[in-house]
């Protein structure tokens, strides 16, 4: 799973990166040349998908840290409590 993690590092700026060069790519290109339009069209939809893909990715990432700080916090209280001396009645 780390590498996974590590082989996926910077993926997103990558997508990022290559989502500039379409537009700069896309400013170039002729209102008359459907077959280079399209093309473009096509790129810029597959990056927009695996960009998604990627935002789920780190939500999924976001929800799982979250869960896990919560259970921390819950451990750590219930310590603090359980070392607490007892108050007499």
């Amino acid at each position: 799973m780390a590498d996974l993690k590590r082989e996926r590092l910077g993926e997103g700026e990558a997508l990022l990166k290559r989502l500039r060069r379409l537009r700069l790519r896309a400013a170039t290109v002729g209102k008359d040349d459907r077959a280079q339009l399209l093309a473009l069209i096509d790129d810029i939809e597959t990056v927009r998908r695996r960009l998604l893909r990627e935002c789920a990715l780190l939500d999924e990432e976001l929800k799982v840290a979250t869960v896990r700080v919560t259970a921390l916090n819950t451990y750590a209280r219930v310590a603090q409590i359980s070392r607490r001396p007892q108050r007499e009645q």
